[in-house]
C-alpha cells in the first residue's frame, strides 16, 4: 500500500510505502526489507523499512518532491526483489523485470 500526503508548509510529499508481510514468500525467514528507488539512487541498504507486528507489515515514509515520478522496489534479506502491486505504475527495468512507480501529486 502506498499513502501520499502533500505538505503544504514544506512543499514535499510525504509518501509511506507498506509491504504486507502476507506478499512475501512463505518459504524465507525475513532478516531485513529495503526500500530501494531513484530516491535513494538505488542504494539497497540506504532505506530500511521498520516491521509492524500489529500491522504484520515493514513500512518507511519519506518526504519527495511533487509532481514527480519515482521508480522502486523493496528488497528482501539483501536478495529477493518484490513489487508493490498497488504502485501507480509500473516501467520496465532493463534487467528483465518491471520496476513500479509512484507519481507524487501537485501541491
Amino acid at each position: 500500500m502506498i499513502k501520499k500526503k502533500y505538505v503544504k508548509s514544506r512543499q514535499v510529499v510525504k509518501v509511506t510505502f507498506e509491504l504486507q508481510a502476507s506478499e512475501l514468500p512463505e518459504t524465507i525467514d525475513v532478516e531485513a526489507v529495503h526500500l530501494v528507488g531513484d530516491f535513494n539512487e538505488w542504494d539497497v541498504k540506504a532505506t530500511p523499512m521498520g516491521y509492524s507486528a500489529k500491522k504484520k507489515a515493514y513500512s518507511v515514509t519519506l518526504e519527495l518532491l511533487p509532481e514527480q515520478e519515482y521508480a522502486f522496489r523493496y528488497l528482501v534479506n539483501g536478495l529477493i526483489w518484490c513489487n508493490d502491486w498497488d504502485a501507480d505504475a509500473y516501467v520496465a527495468s532493463g534487467f528483465g523485470e518491471d520496476n513500479c512507480l509512484v507519481v507524487t501529486p501537485a501541491g
